[in-house]
C-alpha cells in the first residue's frame, strides 16, 4: 500500500492507518516560518546582555558613596564607567555568538587528545621542578614564598575537593567546613594538651574525616541541587557552631598562640641558640628558614594527596568512585554498595582537608570563623571545575591561575575582581570542561588512551 493510498471513504492515509495531515480537521502544514538571520539573532542576545549588564553595573558601579569633608556621605555618580562596561559587555556578547554561529563543528579528535595528553606529561614535570627550585631561585624573596605556600595550600584543598567532586561526582559546596574542622582541632589538641604538630596532623585528618562520614549519611539519597544545598548547610553549622561556642573556640575573637612546627624537635628561633634549627645545621640565624620549611611542607602534603589520590583511583574504590559518577542507577546494577563508596569519598576528601587546615592553622598562628566562610568553599570549587573535573594537573593550574593571578592585579584595587571574573568568564566559554579536559582511563585492556572529556559523564551527585 502507498504512503497515502485512498481507502473506503475516498481520504488518504499513512501506512500505518493514521490520516494524512491536512485530512479529518488536521491542521494543514503551512510554509514554515523563515528563521531569523545570524546577524538580528546575534544582535538580540547582545542587547539583552547589555541590558543585564546595565541592571547590575547601574547599582554596583554607578552609584558610589564617598565620605564628605564635614563628615556625612556623598553620592558619587560614574555614568561613563557604566556606559564603557555595558558597551563592552555588549561588543563581547556579540562577538562571541557571531563566533559560535560562523565556527565550524568539531568533532572530538583522538589525535588532539593525544597531543593534549604528551604535553601534560611535559608540563607536569616542568612544575614540579620549579616548585621544588623556587626558595633557591634568583629574585625569589618573603613575598614570592608565601604566596607560593598559599597556592599550595588551594592546590591541596582543590586535589581534596576532586574526589569528591571529580571522581565521585557529589556536588559539595560545604568543604570548608573540614577546613575549618582541620584547623581548630590541630589548634585545640596543641594548646590543651600540649601536642607537637607531627602528632596533631594526622588527628585533625582523623577528626575531619569523622565529620566528612557524619555528613555523608544525612545525603546519601540525595543528588545534584539538593546534595548541594544540604553540605551548603552543613558548611553554615559549623561555622556558626564556631562563632557560638565561644568556651571552646573563642567565638569571633578566634584562637591565638597557635605553635609553630618544629623540624622534628629543633624549633626555628629567630637567635638561633643550642638546640636549634640553625645551631642543628651550623647556619647563620634567619627568619627565612621557618617560611622555607612551611612551603616545603605544605608542597610535601600536597604531592602526598596527589599520589594517594591517584593510587586509590586505580584501587577498586577508585573505580567505584567513577562508577558512581557516570551512573549511579548502573552502578547499583553492578553490585557496588553505593552507601560505601559515597561515606568513602566524603571521609577521604574531608580529611585531605583537614590536613590543609592543620597546615594552615600552624602557619598563621592564629584562627578565626572567619576564615572560614562559603567565599572558600566557592574558591575551593571555581578551581575543581575550571582545572577540569577529574583532573590532578588542571586543578594545580587553576589554582595557580585563580590564586597567583588574582595576586598579579592587586594593583588594581577595586576593579582586579572585575578583571577576575571576566578571565574565569572566558575560560569556561572557551574550555567548558575545564582548562585540561581530556581524561586518562583507570583501567585499560593493551595501550592506555587519553580519552577525550565528551565520553565523561561530568556528575551532578
Amino acid at each position: 500500500m502507498s504512503a497515502t493510498a485512498p481507502r473506503a471513504g475516498g481520504a488518504p492515509h499513512t501506512e500505518d492507518g493514521v490520516p494524512a495531515p491536512g485530512q479529518f480537521g488536521g491542521i494543514p502544514r503551512g510554509p514554515e516560518a523563515a528563521a531569523p538571520s545570524l546577524v538580528v539573532h546575534a544582535l538580540r542576545d547582545a542587547i539583552l546582555a547589555a541590558a543585564v549588564a546595565a541592571l547590575l553595573f547601574i547599582p554596583l558601579v554607578g552609584l558610589r558613596t564617598d565620605v564628605a569633608p564635614n563628615g556625612g556621605l556623598l553620592l558619587r555618580t560614574r555614568w561613563a564607567d557604566v556606559a564603557i562596561l555595558v558597551g563592552i559587555t555588549f561588543l563581547g556578547r556579540l562577538g562571541v555568538s557571531l563566533w559560535r554561529a560562523v565556527r565550524p563543528a568539531r568533532a572530538p579528535s583522538a589525535r588532539r587528545t593525544a597531543a593534549l595528553a604528551r604535553i601534560g606529561l611535559f608540563v607536569a614535570p616542568v612544575l614540579l621542578a620549579l616548585a621544588v627550585l623556587l626558595p633557591f631561585l634568583p629574585g625569589v624573596g618573603r613575598y614570592h614564598l608565601d604566596l607560593g605556600i598559599l597556592v599550595l595550600t588551594y592546590v591541596m584543598l582543590g586535589w581534596g575537593l576532586n574526589i569528591v567532586v571529580g571522581l565521585a561526582g557529589l556536588l559539595d559546596l560545604g568543604y570548608v567546613a573540614f577546613y575549618g574542622i582541620g584547623a581548630y582541632a590541630y589548634a585545640l589538641l596543641s594548646q590543651h594538651f600540649g601536642l607537637s604538630f607531627w602528632i596533631c596532623l594526622p588527628l585533625a585528618g582523623i577528626m575531619a574525616a569523622f565529620w566528612g562520614v557524619l555528613l555523608g549519611f544525612p545525603v546519601l539519597r540525595l543528588r545534584g541541587d539538593y546534595l548541594a544545598i544540604v553540605t551548603l548547610g552543613f558548611g553554615e553549622i559549623i561555622r556558626l557552631v564556631l562563632i557560638n561556642w565561644t568556651s571552646l573556640t573563642g567565638g569571633p575573637n578566634g584562637i591565638s598562640g597557635i605553635a609553630r612546627p618544629s623540624f622534628f624537635g629543633y624549633p626555628f628561633t629567630a637567635g638561633g641558640g643550642p638546640g636549634s634549627f640553625a645551631d642543628l645545621f651550623g647556619l647563620e640565624p634567619s627568619p627565612s628558614h621557618r617560611v622555607i620549611f612551611l612551603y616545603y611542607l605544605i608542597l610535601v602534603l600536597a604531592l602526598l594527596t596527589n599520589w594517594v589520590t591517584l593510587r586509590l583511583r586505580r584501587q577498586p574504590l577508585g573505580r567505584a568512585w567513577e562508577a558512581l559518577r557516570e551512573d549511579e542507577i548502573a552502578c547499583r546494577a553492578l553490585g557496588i554498595n553505593v552507601t560505601n563508596t559515597k561515606l568513602t569519598a566524603f571521609a577521604i576528601g574531608a580529611m585531605f582537608g583537614g590536613f590543609a587546615g592543620a597546615f594552615f592553622a600552624t602557619r598563621q598562628a592564629f584562627i578565626s570563623p572567619e576564615s572560614f566562610t562559603f567565599i572558600e568553599s566557592a574558591i575551593i570549587l571555581a578551581i575543581v571545575v575550571l582545572g577540569g573535573l577529574g583532573s590532578q594537573l588542571g586543578v594545580a593550574l587553576a589554582a595557580l591561575v585563580m590564586i597567583g593571578g588574582f595576586e598579579a592585579f592587586r594593583d588594581f584595587a577595586e576593579w582586579r575582581m572585575l578583571i577576575f571574573g571576566a578571565a574565569m568568564v572566558l575560560i569556561m566559554v572557551w574550555k567548558p570542561r575545564g582548562l585540561v579536559s581530556s581524561r586518562t582511563p583507570s583501567v585499560a585492556l593493551g595501550k592506555r588512551r587519553a580519552i577525550a572529556a565528551e565520553h565523561v559523564g561530568q556528575g551532578a551527585g
